[in-house]
Parts: structure tokens; C-alpha cells; sequence
């Protein structure tokens, strides 16, 4: 018996068999293997959502409308479907797995699936848990610790930290408007932090094609980064590399016309295909998932919850408080993880009856994690599926 992986991800760069060459020059890029394809170490399905992501495409302009809600629904009828036309894979074990935004859809989905199976509709999915990585619970509590974890990294001072701590109460996120001196204090953070990559706070800030207004939205009200959601192009400051260079590949790649007709694509669907498609109507109906993290964790499945530890879009603090807000037991302390004899990182597993959570942080890791560190998050990955310790 094996076991399958069905992933949601905002953009995925490293889980893959294929990876693109990274000295590209001109012309097509080559794809080379990725020594780190987590397809090592399961059957893993990828889906672009909602429709009009990646490749896919929906007959109706109505089908290109989603939200969160529809698309955990429209992700579980995929998923029956999909097992239904190959029963082959019905015993598989199966996890669901996503980052980033894909972090409020895993346990979404995972419940639907819960409940599904509970209801007796067919077919019955052998559902073991769920992996979530640098993924968005609840922005009240995700975005809310980017000032406190900007201050763990030395990146604003004691001084701001502290009086911004106080007269904002602690409320960072969507403050009070009425609090004009919370709204002073924020400031000097948004000025300290303006010009720092927050997906990965160490790597250089390069030009995006369509920058927000108000500074990528940490104004006064600190709504979102656009690392998660906006096309980042090639640029060079000073001869630094920047990541995007890579993302700038992958779209060359995408939209050759005999890259597409290797691919099978349908003519007339995708005009462009584009790392994340902003034209889509899509409703963010479901604020926080904490709720469904709760009762997954009173039906006995497994969780693997990792944070690149450089993440300012989604800091690992944030998702350190949403799994204490479970109320779970603590089963193994904190303690570092090594691969070749190297700290990777830093784990803690919960647990409550039969369910397991493992939470693990990936050193030097940004948004998301295994973009940064391939080799130490397949590693991650492998020892958890296998029961062993990380």
C-alpha cells in the first residue's frame, strides 16, 4: 500500500521531479531533475486553484468566481472523482498538504474528506493527516506577529517595539484608527522594515512588477505582503542575485507554445499563463481556521506544521500560538533536528488522544520553506511519513 500526497500550494518551486536550470541565458530553459522531489517519497497530485490558476480553466465565466469554502468543497468532489477513475490508489494512504494561502484550504479540506468518509460517501479515503508549511491560519494572529518577530530578528529596536507594545495593546494588525498613538508608533517600524524582503529577511528586496500602494500594504493597518501574491521579476541591485530571476524562468518555460503542446494544454484556454492570476474573483469567506484545526484534533490524525524561520510573510510565531491556542499535550519538548550533522532547524510535537501534531522550524528557511532548503525539508518530510524522529 502506498501513499499519496494532494498538495495546494501558491506556487511551488521545489517539490517537484523537475527543476529549471539555473544558469539560463536565453532561449528555452532546461529542465534538469530535482534531487529533492518530495515525489521520492510519495505519489503526490498537484492542483491548480481555483480555476484559472496555473493551467486550468473553467468553462463558464461563473466557474472562475470561488471562494474558500467552495473551493475545500470543489477540491473534495475533485478528489472523489478523481479516485473513482482510478481505484487503483483508493487504499492509498493520503495526506493533504499546502503552503502558504493553501494553509486555511488543508485543513478545510482535510474536514470535508473527515466528514465525507463519516457520512459513508463513496469512495471511502484512507486519510492519515495533513501538511501544512508557512501556511496562513488566521491573519489576526499570523499578521499580527510580523512587528514581534521583527523585533525577535533585531530588525526594530527595543524602543519602538516596546511603545508600539503598549499603546497598541499589542494589536499590530488592524489597529484601533482611533488610536492615533499607536498608529505614531507604527511608524518607525513601518520606516525600519520598508526595505527588508519579508519572504526570506536575509535575501536582497527586488522590484516587483505591480507593487501595492501604500508600500506593499504595511501602512497603518499592516494588511498583507505582496511576496504571497504579486509577479516579482528579474532584477539586479548592485550585482546581487535575486530569486525571482528563477520565477522569471518558469514563465519563458510556460508559455512556449511546444511547451504547452507537450503538455496537452487546450488551445484557446490559458492567453498567458502567469505565476499567480490576480484577475480571479475569489471571496475570502473564512477568516480563521483555527476552529477546524480543533476538530481535526479530536479524530486522531497526524499533522506535520513546518515554518521557514525567516519568514516575515507568515512567521513561525504566528503558527507557534495558533497550535498552543489548541490546548494540546505536549509530547516531545523543543529540540533541534539535523541533517549531515547540521541543526536544519527546531521541532516540538503536541498530541491529544491519538491525534499528533508536529511542528518544526527549517533554519535559514524563508516563503516557503522548501524553495530555501530542499535537501533538509525532504529529509523533514521522509522521517515524518516514516514515524521516525526528526
Amino acid at each position: 500500500m502506498g501513499r499519496g500526497v494532494i498538495e495546494y500550494c501558491y506556487y511551488t518551486m521545489s517539490l517537484g521531479p523537475l527543476a529549471f536550470d539555473a544558469d539560463f541565458d536565453g532561449g528555452l530553459p532546461s529542465i534538469h531533475l530535482n534531487p529533492y522531489s518530495w515525489t521520492k517519497v510519495a505519489n503526490i497530485i498537484f492542483i491548480d486553484w481555483p480555476a484559472g490558476t496555473g493551467f486550468s480553466y473553467a468553462n463558464t465565466s461563473k466557474g472562475y468566481s470561488s471562494s474558500d469554502t467552495k473551493s475545500a468543497k470543489d477540491n473534495y468532489t475533485f478528489l472523489r472523482k478523481w479516485l473513482l477513475n482510478h481505484p487503483m490508489f483508493i487504499k492509498n494512504r493520503l495526506y493533504v498538504a499546502g503552503d502558504s494561502y493553501g494553509g486555511k484550504i488543508v485543513p478545510m479540506v482535510a474536514l470535508e474528506i473527515s466528514r465525507g468518509n463519516e457520512a459513508g460517501l463513496q469512495p471511502q479515503i484512507f486519510l492519515q493527516g495533513y501538511i501544512i508549511g508557512n501556511g496562513l491560519t488566521d491573519p489576526n494572529i499570523d499578521y499580527n506577529e510580523r512587528i514581534p518577530y521583527a523585533h525577535r530578528m533585531a530588525l526594530i529596536s527595543d524602543e519602538y517595539f516596546e511603545s508600539a507594545k503598549i499603546s497598541c495593546d499589542g494589536k499590530y494588525y488592524n489597529p484601533d484608527p482611533k488610536n492615533l498613538q499607536c498608529l505614531y508608533d507604527l511608524r518607525p517600524i513601518q520606516e525600519s522594515i520598508k526595505n527588508i524582503n519579508r519572504g526570506q529577511i536575509l535575501e536582497p528586496k527586488c522590484k516587483s512588477l505591480a507593487p501595492k500602494p501604500d508600500d506593499l500594504g504595511w501602512d497603518q493597518t499592516l494588511v498583507e505582503d505582496d511576496s504571497i501574491d504579486h509577479l516579482l521579476l528579474p532584477s539586479k541591485i548592485d550585482g546581487l542575485w535575486c530569486r525571482s530571476q528563477t520565477y522569471a524562468t518558469s514563465y519563458i518555460w510556460a508559455n512556449d507554445p511546444t511547451v504547452q503542446e507537450a503538455l496537452h494544454i487546450k488551445k484557446g484556454t490559458i492567453t498567458d499563463w502567469t505565476r499567480c492570476n490576480n484577475s480571479l474573483s475569489y471571496e475570502q469567506n473564512v477568516e480563521s481556521v483555527v476552529q477546524y484545526h480543533k476538530i481535526l484534533s479530536k479524530k486522531g490524525y497526524a499533522a506535520l506544521v513546518y515554518s521557514g524561520d525567516h519568514d516575515m510573510v507568515l512567521p513561525y510565531m504566528g503558527t507557534v500560538k495558533w497550535i498552543n491556542s489548541l490546548n494540546l499535550t505536549i509530547d516531545d519538548e523543543w529540540r533541534p533536528w539535523n541533517v549531515n550533522g547540521q541543526v536544519a532547524g527546531y521541532t516540538k510535537k503536541y498530541k491529544r488522544n491519538d491525534f499528533y501534531l508536529t511542528f518544526v522550524t527549517v533554519k535559514g528557511a524563508g516563503h516557503t520553506a522548501p524553495e530555501y532548503k530542499p535537501k533538509q525539508c525532504l529529509a523533514m518530510l521522509d522521517r515524518w511519513f516514516s514515524l521516525y524522529p526528526l
